[in-house]
């Protein structure tokens, strides 16, 4: 049984992803998890709070699926930064293609909170730096270049799935995240790589 905390972190998580941080009352995530107002206040100190909070939770769920595949030495490394992004899509189609909680929130807020676009910028650059560790590793093995600057193809791999991210929302369909990797992958490496997970 989720504690109360969890169900507000996790109706408030749905809640964002569909309609954003100024649109979320916290009258109706109350109402949506049938928890009295005192019981949010208990655990947030109040709306922002809250929403930071989720944030915190939403990463925790990315960094663990990132450990999962960056970390399985079983697949060469451009294998697994696909095979995690692939993983990434197959959440998003089961939300309904609702996209990036970073990504939202990042439109969204960064140009009127200066916490939450810190927060965010870090969580983006946080992906950012394990994806830096499995591109180092495949250039040690041959499959990128030499003269490549594994952190800036790292910060490019991010920013390109956030924008393929926003297009797979706003036209409800997979294609530009699949269309997006099989580029990024197929323009870095030094020989050929299966546009499919293995």
């Amino acid at each position: 049984m989720h504690s109360t905390k969890q169900r507000l972190i996790d109706a408030g998580l749905r809640m964002l992803l569909q309609q954003g941080y100024n649109s979320l009352g916290i009258q109706a995530l109350l109402d949506a998890t049938d928890t009295p107002k005192g019981s949010f206040y208990h655990h947030f100190g109040d709306k922002e709070d809250f929403a930071l909070q989720v944030v915190d939770a939403y990463m925790t769920e990315v960094h663990a699926g990132l450990d999962a595949c960056l970390l399985d030495q079983t697949l060469p490394p451009l294998a697994r930064i696909r095979r995690f992004f692939e993983m990434t899509q197959e959440k998003y189609r089961q939300e309904g293609y609702l996209g990036c909680l970073m990504g939202g929130l990042g439109q969204e807020l960064s140009g009127v909170s200066e916490v939450f676009r810190r927060k965010i910028d870090w969580c983006l650059s946080s992906i950012a730096e394990r994806m830096e560790k499995c591109l180092s590793e495949a250039q040690q093995i041959g499959d990128l270049p030499a003269v490549c600057d594994v952190q800036e193809m790292a910060d490019l791999l991010v920013n390109c799935w956030e924008g393929a991210a926003l297009r797979s929302r706003l036209r409800r369909d997979p294609a530009s995240l699949s269309a997006m990797l099989d580029f990024y992958i197929n323009s870095i490496t030094t020989r050929p790589q299966s546009t499919s997970a293995a």
